[in-house]
């Protein structure tokens, strides 16, 4: 997957391409329902998605609630089959454009594109003052196709990367996947810890959740995949995701126990993937207590992954 940041210098061949337009927060049925649309407009499959999230721009002391970090956006991206990936750098000259001038100067003039497609919420230009209407007049000015997909909706209502954060925040991972179409996932550099789990007989691979929507904390099982290094590959696990109160108020982390696994994971780029939740984060009385209870975690998660498909 080709991957162009800046609109004003985009290669030829990255240009000519039928894209999805939207900021895409863990690529959830309804943003795939719109990439599905532009693979039907022919051309090569494209996206354009923004960096950071506008949110962040516009709402800088908010609570971390992004799904995604932007290298796990693109990986389930290029799983999908998109072919160029436009991520577009979010900042106050982009925001400042009018709809107008983004239409023109950033999709026309600037990436070459032949066809986009947005949903039917879709607002764009300074001050979010261009609908899909306005997007469908300037297509037909500057030379692209318009397409206007309607918004999906699942059993409970409309899926959506805010539905989707509810679910995580109850610890309803299932219901996540139901609408994300895959199993919500965690990726990032493994980082050391203070190593209590090696100590404990249960030595973690430690991520940071910076940045990240936080799933409610506690005990899950979860499906592994090591991205590089000589242990590339998938792999069963459990995970803690929170503080860990035994030790004190520490920054919220992912510690994952990687099942019948050998080997150094420091430095590697893992995926996590949250399949179910076995219990909330707890204080034992306890190293004794501690231990049992993660002995009883991981074989109820090996019992539940048994049955799970990967994704």
């Amino acid at each position: 997957m080709q991957i162009n940041r800046d609109y004003r210098t985009t290669p030829e061949s990255a240009r000519g391409a039928s894209a999805a337009i939207g900021n895409f927060d863990g690529v959830h049925l309804g943003h795939r329902s719109v990439i599905e649309l532009a693979r039907a407009a022919g051309g090569p499959l494209g996206v354009v998605t923004f960096e950071p999230h506008p949110r962040e721009v516009f709402q800088p002391d908010a609570p971390p609630f992004r799904l995604m970090s932007p290298d796990a956006k693109a990986h389930r991206l290029e799983k999908l089959g998109v072919e160029v990936l436009h991520e577009l750098p979010f900042d106050k000259d982009l925001a400042g454009l009018s709809p107008e001038q983004f239409a023109r100067d950033v999709l026309a003039e600037g990436l070459g594109l032949r066809h986009v497609v947005v949903g039917a919420d879709f607002r764009f230009g300074k001050a979010r003052a261009g609908g899909t209407e306005d997007l469908r007049a300037y297509g037909e000015a500057f030379g692209f196709g318009v397409t206007i997909a309607p918004l999906l909706e699942g059993k409970d209502g409309d899926v959506s990367s805010t539905a989707i954060r509810e679910a995580l925040a109850e610890g309803r991972p299932g219901d996540a996947q139901a609408m994300l179409g895959h199993w919500h996932r965690i990726e990032g550099e493994v980082i050391h810890g203070e190593k209590r789990g090696r100590e404990l007989g249960f030595p973690t691979a430690n991520m940071s959740m910076d940045g990240l929507h936080l799933p409610k904390f506690g005990v899950y099982a979860v499906l592994v995949d090591v991205l590089d290094g000589p242990h590339r590959g998938s792999y069963h696990g459990a995970a803690s995701l929170g503080v860990r109160p035994m030790f004190g108020e520490n920054r919220p982390n992912l510690e994952t126990f990687v099942f019948d696994f050998k080997g150094d994971l420091y430095g590697a780029h893992l995926s996590i993937g949250l399949v179910a939740f076995l219990r909330p984060e707890l204080k034992f009385d306890g190293l004794e207590a501690l231990i049992a209870q993660m002995d009883a975690d991981c074989a109820d998660a090996r019992r539940i992954l048994g049955d799970v498909a990967k994704a």
